[in-house]
């Protein structure tokens, strides 16, 4: 694969779309990296050596090292949200797994302090990131929540489910981070039933 490909498979005015091989060799290359060596050295120079791609295809499709890992991150694992199954705690259960696995994958555990540390520096990074990733689980959230309970208001489900999400954000980003998998099934029930116990009192 070369920058000559790419080139090739996006010519100036012709409309056909880029390589998406070169793409995924990119975010490939990027979650291989962050594994191997950490976010520091997952520089752009590091990703085109490991990707086998000039450094011009890559600022073709992303700006900085920063979105590069958001796509490695947060868009090569986009998967469904779990299922609702009518057991409130089976399915908290599942989001619990779900969340977890996702934090603890190396590659992750490796971009996400790196990350913060660039959303500090830059303003509006971590809103759009928001928008990307946690907003639509939001509100797969509130649906669940609003099956399980239907006498409550919308604001009142709402507000539970926003006090979920959060809990369970918190937790498993910590526990994933600093643990990893480690002890996982029972942390995850003992997550699963407190967010069960906050989603059937309310807030």
């Amino acid at each position: 694969m070369s920058e000559q490909r790419d080139r090739q498979v996006q010519q100036p005015g012709a409309g056909r779309p880029r390589d998406p091989e070169v793409d995924r060799s990119i975010l490939q290359a990027t979650r291989e990296l962050l594994t191997e060596t950490g976010y520091q050295k997952t520089t752009i120079s590091a990703i085109s050596r490991r990707a086998k791609v000039g450094t011009a295809a890559i600022y073709r499709r992303w700006a900085t090292r920063e979105s590069i890992v958001e796509d490695a991150i947060f868009g090569m694992q986009d998967v469904d949200l779990p299922t609702a199954t009518g057991d409130l705690h089976a399915d908290l259960l599942a989001w619990t797994r779900m969340f977890l696995d996702r934090i603890a994958e190396p590659a992750t555990r490796s971009a996400i302090p790196g990350l913060l540390s660039a959303y500090h520096h830059h303003e509006g990074v971590y809103e759009r990131l928001v928008g990307r990733a946690e907003l639509p689980a939001r509100e797969a959230m509130t649906e669940l929540l609003a099956s399980a309970a239907p006498e409550r208001t919308a604001e009142a489900t709402q507000a539970t489910a926003n006090a979920v999400f959060d809990l369970l954000m918190s937790a498993t980003t910590m526990r994933g981070l600093t643990v990893g998998l480690i002890d996982a099934e029972s942390f995850c029930a003992r997550t699963a039933d407190a967010l069960t116990v906050l989603a059937e009192s309310g807030v």
